[in-house]
């Protein structure tokens, strides 16, 4: 059996890799639905191998992948995702991600990634890599909130990740009022308005904004 960390924010999702590899020679001995508490179950768990959803609030997939392999841990990691956005492609690549799988065919794909990237093989569809090579041949695509600073971004992730201000100031241990000093700095520079536009932006989808 090889051990599995799963880390989803959305229960169904959870549910659904749990399902699929129920009868696998893949055992999930922890799930996590933060970056941040996938980070502390994996220390705590010692897991083989990852899953890891790429939007999650306090730290997405990527982010996490990142950190990982920053304190030299190489344990294989696999991404899950139902798009990715052209920065978070070439970060992961980067970062040597082990597999990606798109959530609209993980029924079918995700046990022949997890086996290919057990046995040590790359498990990333064809389609993704050529995308990754076309983007470099013509320059490395900007993240869509390359301008802000590490904590703002780490809030824009959030609320694009559906939390509220109270929620934020928990999850980073400061006050509402904070938050919100924070958010109104963060709108100055992405020169917008509210925090719906915020989360399409932190969606990579600034297009929706009228």
């Amino acid at each position: 059996m090889t051990t599995v960390l799963l880390a989803d924010d959305h229960p169904f999702m959870r549910a659904g890799v749990e399902a699929v590899l129920r009868e696998s020679p893949f055992r999930i001995v922890a799930t996590a639905a933060t970056g941040e508490e996938a980070l502390q179950k994996l220390a705590e768990h010692e897991p083989e191998l990852c899953i890891l959803d790429v939007r999650m609030p306090a730290r997405n997939g990527v982010e996490v992948l990142q950190a990982t392999r920053e304190r030299g841990d190489q344990r294989p990691v696999v991404l899950l995702t139902a798009e990715l956005e052209d920065a978070a492609l070439i970060a992961a690549l980067r970062a040597d991600v082990n597999g990606i799988v798109l959530k609209h065919v993980a029924e079918e794909a995700l046990l022949d990634c997890l086996e290919a990237v057990a046995a040590g093989q790359k498990a990333i569809p064809a389609d993704l890599l050529n995308h990754a090579e076309a983007l470099l041949a013509k320059g490395e695509p900007r993240h869509p909130l390359g301008d802000l600073t590490p904590r703002e971004r780490q809030i824009a992730e959030l609320v694009g990740g559906g939390l509220r201000n109270r929620d934020i100031a928990s999850s980073l241990g400061m006050s509402e009022g904070t938050v919100k000093v924070y958010l109104h700095v963060i709108y100055q520079k992405l020169d917008i308005d509210n925090r719906t536009e915020l989360a399409l932006i932190a969606h990579g989808r600034r297009d929706l904004i009228r």
